[in-house]
């Protein structure tokens, strides 16, 4: 078979596996419904300034961009959803003054794939909280995203905290210029320990050795009070772990979890705390999310917001089994006589399929058939 039908790292879902999506999906939008998320629908495409903020590189290098021949503007293919939904809180839903719910699902397109087995084309689903700075609103949400992949069938969870306003408030307080600070942050973010000494080398202290520190400050709880003691007393370090230790005693008993303080995976948007699920047979993260503060300013709203997303090609192998019910078989020839009846069968839920070419049960997935009777019609073993 030649590979010219579709684009690398780009595939079909065939009928079984988009029946469990679709399923899934719902299932999905569901659980965030009852929690008061209400669904919102953005276009696949718009206005690249929109979809992508200033200085945001890896987002920008994501996005697929074309011109519109109506505007004469650029355009672009979203690739993350999460900044649209800013946009509506900001714009579309700007009279709402309190806290405002907000969930999604929809592909996105990536111009590259982010690993060796990852898609171009993810399925993203996710759900934003707009309007709340407290840390109850970050617990919530982190709740929402492990009861989510629970009921999907996700086992033996684990929760990564890091909090990257922590690295910001020592890159600002070190005096660091823009560069070196974007420097330093990629070599945080691949835990390059030999890179990281040598870009601060000519650092003032008390900075130099808190960014030293920050790639060996990871593990369980107790590695928040080594960073007390290694991390100088800035307002933005001091907020970060008291918000990190307040992650820690409310979900110490609900997951197994690990903090990390070089832990910057996080999007460019990210301001606070960021969060991470992790599970055995996964070699990444399967959802992601934290704090994004203020990114619908550019919109025209500043709002506290935090929220997660995961991609739903992800759990393609442990969706569950689409409903294991067979069909009825109706010939063709009987149709136009049994229509009424075959209304109310699918009416009731009950899949019923024509059948043309008298194909056999296994064919037509059905394992009974609509029958001529006495009195009408019935429902009859079709073997």
């Amino acid at each position: 078979m030649r590979n010219w039908l579709l684009p690398e790292y780009i595939a079909d879902i065939l009928p079984a596996t988009a029946r469990q999506v679709e399923s899934a999906k719902a299932a999905m939008l569901e659980g965030f419904r009852v929690a008061g998320y209400e669904l919102v629908l953005p276009p696949l495409i718009e206005y690249i300034d929109s979809l992508v903020s200033e200085g945001d590189d890896t987002l920008d290098l994501k996005t697929f961009k074309l011109d519109d021949q109506l505007s004469g503007r650029q355009l672009g293919l979203r690739a993350d959803i999460t900044p649209q939904v800013a946009r509506i809180d900001a714009h579309l839903l700007g009279e709402r003054t309190g806290v405002t719910r907000l969930c999604y699902a929809g592909s996105v397109v990536h111009s590259r794939p982010s690993g060796l087995t990852s898609s171009r084309e993810p399925l993203q689903v996710g759900a934003e909280l707009y309007g709340y700075a407290g840390i109850e609103a970050d617990l919530e949400i982190i709740e929402l995203m492990l009861s989510t992949l629970e009921k999907t069938g996700v086992k033996k969870l684990r929760l990564d905290v890091g909090h990257i306003a922590i690295y910001r408030g020592l890159a600002a307080a070190a005096g660091l210029s823009s560069e070196v600070s974007r420097e330093l942050f990629s070599l945080l973010q691949n835990k390059d320990a030999a890179g990281i000494a040598a870009r601060v080398a000519g650092v003032a202290e008390p900075y130099r050795s808190a960014f030293l520190a920050l790639p060996e400050l990871y593990g369980p709880a107790a590695v928040l009070d080594k960073a007390r003691t290694r991390l100088p007393s800035l307002p933005e370090v001091e907020l970060g772990l008291m918000q990190l230790s307040a992650i820690a005693r409310a979900m110490e008993d609900r997951v197994e979890l690990s903090f990390d303080l070089a832990e910057l995976r996080g999007d460019f948007y990210h301001t606070g705390l960021m969060f991470a699920a992790y599970a055995p047979g996964w070699s990444d993260a399967i959802a992601r999310g934290g704090r994004y503060d203020n990114v619908g300013r550019r919109f025209g709203r500043a709002r506290p917001a935090t929220g997660f997303s995961l991609d739903l090609r992800d759990l393609l192998r442990i969706l569950p089994q689409r409903d294991s019910s067979r069909g009825i078989r109706v010939a063709a020839r009987h149709l136009p006589a049994a229509a009424a009846e075959v209304a109310r069968l699918r009416a009731e839920g009950e899949m019923v399929v024509v059948d043309y070419l008298g194909e056999s049960a296994a064919a037509l997935n059905c394992d009974r058939e609509l029958a001529p009777a006495a009195d009408g019609w019935q429902l009859a073993p079709f073997n």
